[in-house]
């Protein structure tokens, strides 16, 4: 097991692991005291039963570039594996706006597979690996030097492991030919605009119970005032200024540091100075917004559920397919999709492709009285009812 602390260390690592079809991929990061996530670790393995090609790489030793990193993700020819790949993802791309590629997440892949929703690394360990998986230093000051022998061990378990785990997911996703269900939900982790942070929309990341135009125009402005400070500084976003404090503001609309000094909710130490001066400016820009500038936000728009039994009668069709294509239910059909069935939507992706073939085509078929859902001793069971052309699946 090696720690890699050089760019030289680094890039002959890399080059060693780009001879394999893919590697394992891990990280140890801190974001307690920090808006960005500190990267502390990446840990790679390539394939192998022992440890000659697993490493972790310090990302905090001086001097040291991860481009050789950056070289490896950007190779077509080898796949990047994760597990629960998204904060990770996030770092890369906040780091270098660039994305793992081609890339496979273990989590999204196990549920095609037939495990438990968000299924964890450590569950996975047990049930294919067949160990034990020793997590007392997952909550470890990554950012401290020297790291103790047992958080390394720790951290390039978390890559050793998966080695296992993908070839089993991949050679079992490949016998119930379901390798390419997963390409529109590992395309779905790649979108930049998941990761991609601009002050201008920081604000509609907030819940507000109040939609008047002056107040949201108001709460856009101070929300970027924040989010820019935030960034600027690299402290958590309510460290700047507190969600509540930003409401209050937004209603009270103070002009002046007179009425700033009003404010329960804001602390005395940004009632003057510079603070104070940004957030008044913030205020004032929103006062003399011009109406037609104003913006709009609409209550979140939920489907008529016209049937709430219908709405039920869907979720037991789904749990019952979804248990007999192996599948977690989620993977086919969220929550929203199967209101928007129940209010007489007929579209979207539950009724192309693979999930048409295992819930789409049945779910038409109840919404049409073409089939009906009996009682078994351990679940339900479809049965034709005899009404339309189309036999039950």
């Amino acid at each position: 097991m090696t720690l890699i602390r050089t760019t030289d260390q680094l890039a002959q690592f890399c080059r060693s692991c780009s001879r394999y079809p893919y590697v394992a991929v891990d990280t140890e990061f801190m974001r307690d005291t920090t808006y960005f996530p500190q990267l502390c670790l990446v840990q790679i393995a390539a394939p192998g039963q022992g440890t000659e090609l697993v490493s972790a790489v310090d990302t905090l030793a001086e001097r040291l570039s991860l481009d050789p990193i950056y070289e490896l993700f950007s190779n077509p020819g080898v796949t990047k594996v994760f597990h629960s790949a998204r904060q990770d993802l996030e770092i890369f791309y906040l780091d270098r706006k660039a994305f793992p590629q081609p890339f496979f997440d273990t989590q999204i892949a196990a549920m095609a597979c037939g495990y438990a929703e968000q299924v964890s690394y450590e569950a996975l360990v047990r049930s294919i690996v067949k160990r034990p998986l020793d997590k007392s230093r997952q909550f470890s000051a990554w950012n401290r030097r020297p790291l103790a022998r047992r958080q390394l061990d720790y951290a390039l378990g978390d890559v050793i492991h998966l080695r296992v785990i993908y070839e089993h997911l991949v050679a079992e996703l490949t016998r119930l030919d379901r390798v390419w269900w997963l390409d529109e939900e590992f395309a779905e982790l790649l979108r930049p605009e998941l990761y991609a942070i601009d002050p201008e929309n920081a604000w509609k990341r907030l819940k507000t119970k109040n939609v008047s135009a002056r107040y949201l125009a108001a709460i856009r402005q101070i929300a970027q005032f924040r989010e820019e400070i935030a960034q600027r500084r690299n402290v958590p976003r309510n460290r700047v200024l507190s969600d509540k404090a930003m409401a209050e503001l937004s209603s009270a609309r103070p002009t002046d540091h007179s009425a700033l000094q009003k404010c329960r909710l804001l602390p005395g130490h940004l009632k003057k100075g510079s603070f104070a001066q940004g957030l008044l400016k913030a205020i004032r820009r929103a006062r003399v917004l011009p109406d037609g500038d104003l913006p709009v936000r609409t209550p979140a728009k939920k489907p008529a559920v016209a049937n709430h039994g219908f709405l039920d009668l869907l979720r037991a069709l789904l749990k019952a397919n979804a248990v007999k294509a192996g599948v977690a239910p989620s993977l086919i059909a969220t929550t929203s999709e199967l209101e928007d069935i129940s209010a007489g939507g007929m579209s979207g992706r539950v009724f192309t492709g693979w999930r048409n073939e295992i819930f789409g085509r049945d779910a038409r078929r109840l919404a049409n009285g073409e089939i009906a859902l009996t009682r078994e001793q351990n679940g339900v069971r479809i049965v034709a009812t005899g009404i339309g052309n189309i036999p039950s699946g």
